[in-house]
C-alpha cells in the first residue's frame, strides 16, 4: 500500500460562508467518488484558502456533511502570488491505496480548472 496525494480546486463567486459550504462537499465528494475513496483510508486533509475567503473554515463543512470525526483536517491560507486565482479552495488529502500515481484522478472545478489543464481531461 502507498501513501498518496489527491488534489484538488475549485472557487466559489463570493466570500459567503453557504457558497463555501457548497463548493467544498462538491469538491471533497468528487475527489471521493473519482477515486473510490474509503474514509478509513484518508491519512489527513489539508485545505488552502486564497486570501479573499475569509467567511469559514472548509474542514467544518466537511465535518458536518461527512462522517469524517477521526480524520485530521487543516485549513491554512494559499500564498498570496500575483496574478494567482481569485477565491479559490484547495484540496491536498493523503490516501493509503494500491493504485500507481497516474491512476489517481485529481479533480479541478470551474475557473479552476487552469490551474492543472494538463489534468483536466484525465476526470471524470
Amino acid at each position: 500500500m502507498y501513501s498518496r496525494g489527491v488534489r484538488g480546486a475549485i472557487t466559489i463567486e463570493e466570500d459567503n460562508a453557504e457558497l463555501l459550504e457548497k463548493a467544498a462537499v462538491e469538491l471533497y465528494s468528487k475527489i471521493i467518488e473519482a477515486n473510490d475513496i474509503k474514509t478509513e483510508d484518508i491519512s489527513h486533509i489539508i485545505f488552502t484558502l486564497t486570501k479573499d475567503i475569509k467567511c469559514a473554515f472548509p474542514a467544518k463543512f466537511i465535518r458536518r456533511n461527512f462522517k469524517i470525526q477521526y480524520v485530521p483536517l487543516l485549513c491554512v491560507n494559499e500564498m498570496d502570488i500575483e496574478p494567482s486565482l481569485k477565491k479559490c479552495l484547495r484540496i491536498l488529502m493523503v490516501i493509503n491505496t494500491d493504485k500507481k500515481q497516474d491512476e489517481i484522478k485529481h479533480i479541478y472545478l470551474g475557473a479552476a480548472k487552469i490551474l492543472r489543464s494538463d489534468l483536466v481531461n484525465e476526470q471524470l
